[in-house]
């Protein structure tokens, strides 16, 4: 039996001689028939230096070697022809490493049927494989950096089971000699490059359970013989350029589709939502038009159908029915009529979103029944009416948005019921009476928005917490700015305008540290402005009676005086000398002069 001690630091392995002499009892390590090693599971060891693998090699009875999550950069040559002649070999997992460069040929592992090299850095093409590995069952090499076209060899892997090339640079079109892998039951080519259509002959991948082509760059139509793949229950397609209508019966046997992001035209097909066995649904961001069919799946769990131009009114079907539905998103659409009261007896349901339609009509009293639901948006609609105190219930509810309605009356009292809330949007609305007192013990509200309404009185103690935003703009509040803001040390942004507020800028406003946007815009607050920190925008416009501070004073600069060039010292005396020496010989020269007169003369 090989020293598997001798391969490793014992203090990554953990395999001690002395301790345990049998290798078959090591972590990681499995036998059979007493002695033969047939199974090594290194993963997550902490290991760097590959070169031991040549070394595993050596063990004839090995069938599975998992070394991944581990620090290797690269797979020895010796690896490749030592290990490739061990004919019961049948997985390889290097997965989760720092493998970089090109991919090496798998010469000589003809029985090998698993083989996982995800998670690596590993770039060039993957064509060999397909030529060398012929007993491949499962090969995943996605999150990697390889590109080119996906080899039409593929046809060669007959027991090809699984293929997973995800979040790659593959480009080309998809090939159809994959039709030839007729034992394939999963396909992964989610976020590469590529182009094209989906091959129709993919519909005679009969043993077909999951096919995902999301984030690329294909077109054209569903095809619609997927439809009578009975086995495939994922078809995920969506953020492509796909075109067309779907076809009807796609969800015959599908439990998961998703075709969202796409530029799919014409209405959903009546029975896409009825097969009993579907359970999430994702059509948003696509063209389609129409009304929703009114017919169901009870197994639904997610229904996402927004932004498309669907019309009409939402279905009163029997949603008490639909005891597993946790997600209906339906916003950004074109539906008309009222919100069906019917939806609150969809118990299970966690968002709920109906925002950016047409609704009209009163808030569902009912609604405020769904005791699980965590996010609820219905803004900008025409909603009337007063919001239920119902709603007060939901005590799961973390996202309450109901902004840019028509409703009406005062802020229940009891919304400090909903201890799990965080954001919350009242804004442009027709809201009246006073903020309640009780709004300060909502204690994770962190985002309030309550601008827009018709709200008066005093502003109360608000809650600690509140750090993205505090909008209370255009409203009918007025007197000074309240001293209890100073107790949102962790506010952001601060809005303010648009209202009565009066009297003088508080100092404490100028040391809110996280403090970077405050709008007093068109309110009546005098005074002088104090100095706020440069990161802080702030907006004072609209107020006469306020005074900004002339900018400091610069000091007056003392007069410029130009300074005379003083000569050095050494120069001075020289040009004196010179001066001296200049009048001497002067001097000498009259002397002279005068003296030949005086001689002249004489004679």
């Amino acid at each position: 039996m090989i020293k598997l001690s001798q391969l490793f630091n014992s203090s990554a392995t953990g395999w001690d001689v002395t301790k345990q002499p049998n290798p078959c009892l090591w972590k990681g390590v499995n036998c059979s028939g007493g002695s033969l090693i047939t199974r090594l599971s290194l993963s997550g060891f902490g290991l760097s230096d590959s070169k031991f693998l040549s070394v595993v090699c050596n063990i004839s009875s090995l069938q599975s070697l998992d070394v991944s999550e581990n620090q290797f950069s690269s797979i020895p040559h010796e690896f490749i022809t030592d290990c490739g002649r061990i004919g019961g070999l049948k997985l390889l997992n290097f997965s989760k490493n720092w493998l970089d460069g090109s991919l090496v040929s798998f010469d000589g592992f003809v029985g090998l049927e698993f083989l996982d090299l995800s998670y690596n850095r590993l770039s060039g093409n993957i064509s060999l494989l397909f030529d060398e590995l012929v007993n491949l069952k499962s090969l995943n090499v996605s999150r990697n950096n390889f590109e080119g076209v996906i080899s039409s060899n593929l046809g060669k892997s007959k027991a090809l089971e699984q293929l997973v090339l995800s979040v790659n640079h593959f480009s080309g079109e998809i090939p159809e000699e994959i039709a030839d892998c007729a034992n394939l039951t999963f396909i992964d080519f989610r976020l590469n490059n590529l182009s094209g259509s989906i091959p129709n002959r993919i519909g005679e991948l009969a043993n077909l359970e999951v096919l995902i082509l999301s984030e690329n760059n294909l077109n054209g139509g569903i095809p619609t013989n997927l439809s009578s793949i009975s086995t495939l229950s994922r078809f995920a397609a969506n953020q492509n350029h796909f075109s067309g209508s779907i076809p009807g019966g796609l969800t015959r046997y599908v439990k998961n589709l998703d075709l969202s992001y796409n530029k799919l035209t014409g209405s959903i097909p009546g029975d896409l939502l009825s097969f009993t066995n579907l359970q999430t649904v994702d059509l948003s961001y696509n063209l389609l038009n129409g009304s929703i069919p009114d017919k169901m799946s009870p197994s639904l769990v997610r229904l996402r159908l927004g932004s498309n131009s669907l019309n009409g009114v939402i279905p009163s079907v029997n949603f008490a029915t639909l005891e597993k539905l946790t997600y209906l998103e339906l916003g950004n659409n074109s539906f008309t009529g009222m919100i069906p009261p019917e939806l609150g007896d969809c118990q299970t349901l966690t968002l709920l979103n109906l925002a950016q339609k047409k609704l009209n009509g009163s808030l569902p009293v009912r609604l405020g029944n769904l005791s699980h639901l965590q996010v609820m948006k219905l803004q900008l609609n025409n909603l009337s009416g007063y919001i239920p105190v119902r709603f007060s219930q939901l005590k799961k509810l973390s996202q309450l948005n109901i902004s840019w309605n028509s409703l009406t009356g005062s802020i229940p009292p009891s919304f400090s019921n909903l201890q799990g809330l965080t954001n919350l949007y009242l804004q442009h609305n027709y809201l009246s009476g006073p903020i309640p007192d009780s709004i300060r013990n909502m204690y994770s509200l962190i985002e309030l928005h309550l601008g827009e309404n018709q709200l008066s009185g005093r502003i109360p103690p608000l809650p600690v917490k509140l750090q993205i935003a505090l909008n209370l703009s255009s409203n009918l509040f007025e007197g000074s700015i309240p001293d209890s803001l100073a107790t949102l040390t962790g506010l952001e942004d601060l809005d303010l305008s648009n209202s009565k507020f009066s009297g003088e800028i508080p100092d404490f406003l100028t040391q809110m540290p996280t403090l970077t946007q405050l709008i007093l815009s068109n309110n009546q607050l005098s005074g002088i402005v104090p100095k706020f920190s440069p990161h802080v925008l702030v907006n004072t416009s609209g107020n006469p009676n306020l005074i900004h501070a002339p900018a400091p004073a610069l000091k007056a600069c003392p007069p410029l005086v130009r300074a005379e060039r003083r000569m050095p010292v050494a120069v001075v005396i020289l040009m004196a000398l010179a001066a001296s020496v200049y009048a001497a010989g002067v001097i000498t020269v009259i002397r002279s002069f005068f003296l030949r007169i005086i001689r002249s003369i004489r004679k």
